[in-house]
């Protein structure tokens, strides 16, 4: 959970069982870069709806996963509701839907159950829902990597279950934050000299998100913000995560991103709150993707 001066709150009493204490970082997180970063967060929104309209869109995701995932609603959990948590997770929402159809709403409301709520440790609980994805080694090449990518989905949507059902307790984990296996993410991008490191040994522990997490509180306690902070930490993420992407894919910008789309719009979509689709339907993709 948050460790810093003032809790909000919401804040989860010290002790709770499966707290994550927060590492100390292998690499110095930069003040300035998260300055800058802050600061044209708040430029590119003054140009839409404003931070207030953000943050309430991020509270408004985590009501709908707490409703639906909290110990008493948890029973009743549905294929649809499952369906309307992934559809805003936007790395799983075009993989992950076939292989929950096919396991079965009572399987995978029981995945769901043992992530959020069972004894195991947490990193095992998250490697364990992402292998609700089968992968067939005996199958070719191809069909075997679009089986690892479906199962790095899973990761992320268990990921986001975890933060968006009970944020102040746990951090945002997704890989666009950070993934060690790629050296890359938002975590990089507060990193002073960032281009010019061979590698950057963060790992990918939750206790080393939690770490990056509370140098990030310390920085939005820095501008006076006490209230809501887990959901400013996704906002910066997001915001420099989004920096980052476009630096590197503008003009091949993949479909799910669309072209022309704003600097806004993007960081919406990389936190699951941009703009439903048109009589409202769904951007899970139902078929297996290839």
């Amino acid at each position: 959970m948050l460790w810093f001066k003032k809790q909000p709150d919401s804040a989860v009493p010290v002790g709770e069982a499966d707290t994550i204490v927060p590492a100390t970082l292998s690499v110095t997180l930069d003040p300035g870069l998260f300055q800058q970063h802050f600061a044209k967060l708040g430029s590119q929104a003054e140009e839409s709806a404003g931070l207030e309209a953000l943050l309430a869109s991020l509270q408004m995701k985590s009501q709908l996963f707490s409703s639906l995932l909290n110990p008493q609603s948890f029973p009743t959990l549905s294929m649809e509701g499952i369906e309307a948590l992934l559809e805003t997770v936007f790395s799983a929402r075009r993989r992950l839907f076939p292989a929950l159809q096919t396991l079965g709403v009572e399987a995978a409301r029981g995945a769901i159950h043992e992530l959020l709520y069972g004894d195991m440790a947490l990193v095992e609980r998250l490697q364990a829902f992402s292998e609700i994805v089968p992968i067939d080694e005996t199958a070719d090449k191809e069909t075997r990597k679009q089986a690892a990518k479906n199962r790095r989905a899973a990761f992320d949507f268990g990921a986001e279950m975890l933060h968006f059902n009970n944020p102040v307790k746990y951090p945002l984990m997704t890989r666009w934050v950070w993934d060690q296996n790629t050296v890359s993410g938002a975590l990089r991008e507060f990193i002073r000299g960032n281009d010019s490191l061979p590698d950057v040994p963060l790992g990918n522990s939750p206790e080393m998100f939690e770490g990056a997490r509370a140098w990030l509180a310390e920085q939005i306690a820095e501008q006076g913000l006490y209230k809501d902070v887990p959901f400013w930490i996704d906002l910066v993420e997001a915001q420099a995560y989004s920096e980052y992407f476009r630096s590197m894919a503008e003009g091949m910008l993949s479909a799910d991103f669309g072209r022309g789309i704003t600097p806004q719009e993007q960081l919406k979509k990389f936190l699951g709150i941009d703009a439903e689709r048109k009589a409202g339907q769904s951007r899970v993709k139902r078929d297996v993707v290839h």
